[in-house]
This record gives structure tokens, C-alpha cells and sequence, in this order.
């Protein structure tokens, strides 16, 4: 048993070192965008990735709560993609705060993992956010969110506790553009809202915001856009490395 757990903290020890720099091809680069396409666009297969981005969604507006000061009371997650972070506070700037910090998470968690995957630190990367995961699940507040977060938590400690450094590295860039590409659904989904169902406009972020600022929907969609389109760009940097390199 000692020995054992003597493994297991090396191990933990050596998933936050950096380790040595994936080698991404051109044609992994074409395969690791298929598949994020793959997972974020069709129906199928959105299914189930679009729970993890949904989870995302909601970790940023609840760590956004909490830097602002609000007392975090509770996350909830559904199976049909929709998610709610309750918390609160006496000021108006901290709500607003962390209502806007939603959609524009799965874009900076996608453009972080993108990065760290590219600089040698994919393993830790990965294994900060299934720790994140794991401090969530003290907020979790329904059954369906409990069961998202721990298949999430599962998949995250296989991968940084098992699977070898070199490929773990390969694995942050796919997620971290799948993640990139989903957060663009994500804000295609949230303009449909205000075009053609607006029946919807209650659940959106933009909406909220707008109820508690006065400042229109399509300004706060702006910001959403500006920040994703943000993280596209740090992203596309070690990518556009890549490219160079193997033309």
C-alpha cells in the first residue's frame, strides 16, 4: 500500500512539471480540427460534449462570483445543455461581473489548454481543471449536475494519472479546440435566441445583463464575440508556429 502511494504522489508530482513539447504534425493539426468540429456541430455527438462545455458555462460565471466578493449558493446542471449559478450580492458591478463571465469561459479554459499543450504543460493543465471540477462539486446542486461533473472528473484523473506525458499533451490541444469551436456554437446558438426564438430571451445572458443594466443585448453579444474571437487568436499562435514549421 505504501508503495502504491508512493507512485501515486510521483506521479501527481511529475503531472506538474513541464514536460517535453509535443510534436503536432500538420496532419494531426487537420484531424485534431475534424474532430473538434466532429464533437461540437452535430447533433449526435454536441449530445454529450455540449454537457462539458455547458459545465464550463457555468464554473466561469461561478468563479467570476467568487473574485468579486458574492457568496456562491449553488451550480445546476441539466441534460438539456441549459445550467444555473446562483449566488449573491449587494452590488450591481458584481452580478454584472459574473453574469458576463459565461460564455466567453469555454474560450479562454479551450485558448489556456491550446496553449499549455503547445508549451509542455498539456498534463498539468489537464489536471488543474479536474481538480476545478472536483472543489465544484461542493456547489453542484442536482443529481444531473453531480453525474456530469464526476464522469468529467473521471475522464480528467485517467487521463493526467495514466496515460503517458507525450500523448496527455496531444489530448489538451484537441480539447482545448474542441472547446474553442464550441464556444462558437455556443454564441451562434445565443444570436438564434435573440433573432428567432425569442420566446427564449428569459434564459439568455444577454438579456439578463441588459434587465440589469440597460445596456442592449446585441452590445453585451459584442463583448462575447470580442473575447472569443480574442482567444481564437491566442490559440491560432503556437498553432500558426506549427503551420510555418511544416511548410
Amino acid at each position: 500500500m505504501n508503495v502504491i502511494s508512493e507512485q501515486l504522489w510521483n506521479r501527481i508530482a511529475e503531472v506538474f512539471s513541464r514536460t517535453a513539447i509535443p510534436h503536432v504534425t500538420l496532419i494531426e493539426l487537420g484531424v485534431v480540427l475534424a474532430l473538434a468540429t466532429a464533437f461540437s456541430i452535430p447533433r449526435a455527438t454536441w449530445k454529450y460534449f455540449g454537457l462539458l462545455a455547458t459545465a464550463t458555462h457555468e464554473l466561469g460565471h461561478a468563479f467570476a462570483a467568487v473574485t468579486s466578493g458574492q457568496r456562491l449558493s449553488g451550480i445546476t446542471l441539466r441534460l438539456d445543455h441549459s445550467g444555473t449559478t446562483t449566488s449573491f450580492s449587494r452590488g450591481r458591478l458584481a452580478a454584472v461581473w459574473s453574469g458576463f463571465w459565461g460564455y466567453p469561459v469555454p474560450a479562454l479554459t479551450g485558448a489556456a489548454l491550446v496553449s499549455s499543450g503547445f508549451g509542455g504543460w498539456g498534463p498539468a493543465a489537464l489536471a488543474t481543471g479536474t481538480l476545478i471540477l472536483a472543489a465544484s462539486l461542493l456547489f453542484i446542486r442536482n443529481f444531473a449536475g453531480i453525474f456530469i461533473t464526476v464522469a468529467a472528473i473521471a475522464a480528467g484523473a485517467v487521463l493526467v494519472l495514466f496515460v503517458p506525458d507525450h500523448f496527455t499533451g496531444h489530448v489538451a490541444i484537441s480539447l482545448g479546440v474542441a472547446l474553442l469551436v464550441a464556444a462558437v456554437r455556443d454564441l451562434a446558438k445565443l444570436a438564434n435566441v435573440h433573432l428567432r426564438r425569442r420566446d427564449r430571451l428569459a434564459s439568455s445572458d444577454a438579456y439578463i445583463l441588459y434587465r440589469a443594466t440597460a445596456v442592449p443585448s446585441v452590445i453585451w453579444i459584442a463583448l462575447f464575440i470580442a473575447v472569443v474571437a480574442g482567444c481564437w487568436v491566442v490559440a491560432w499562435q503556437p498553432i500558426s508556429a506549427t503551420l510555418a514549421a511544416g511548410a
